[in-house]
């Protein structure tokens, strides 16, 4: 399940935007370990935005899943990456005061030894994305 630094929690009081790391591989195609995270706490959420939430059983860890569908008692989250578990299907519903955010961006650090010029070009074509909220969620968890 993809752990977040801690980073995120800093500065949420003074402005409605933080910034997070993402480890681990349950996000993947979407996230990938080491991407950062843009999150803007307090928004509105829909079925398939990519969110930020305190895990129900360790609530000093913060997980970033998608918001699957709205339940009676809060959010059904899953991962993207259906073999790495870590989401609902575990824990079930997360309560609505546990979800921080939408997260609204991702970028992904260059790599180090990356010194040609074709190789900068390249990362600065695909480093930087918004993530967008993934309608197919819904499906997805009646698939399972």
């Amino acid at each position: 399940m993809p752990e977040l630094s801690q980073e995120s929690e800093r500065g949420r009081a003074v402005l409605p935007f933080g910034g997070a790391e993402v480890t681990g591989p349950s996000m993947v195609p979407t996230l990938r370990h080491g991407d950062r995270l843009v999150v803007h706490y307090g928004a509105r959420l829909r079925a398939g935005d990519v969110i930020v939430l305190r895990h129900p059983f360790q609530q000093d860890l913060l997980v970033v899943k998608r918001a699957a569908e709205r339940r009676e008692g809060g959010w059904w989250v899953l991962g993207d990456n259906p073999y790495a578990g870590g989401d609902s299907t575990d824990y079930g519903t997360v309560p609505d005061e546990l979800v921080l955010g939408k997260v609204r961006f991702r970028y992904r650090p260059r790599p180090e030894g990356q010194r040609s010029l074709f190789a900068l070009v390249r990362w600065l074509l695909v480093a930087a994305r918004p993530v967008l909220a993934d309608r197919s969620a819904s499906r997805r968890l009646r698939a399972r």
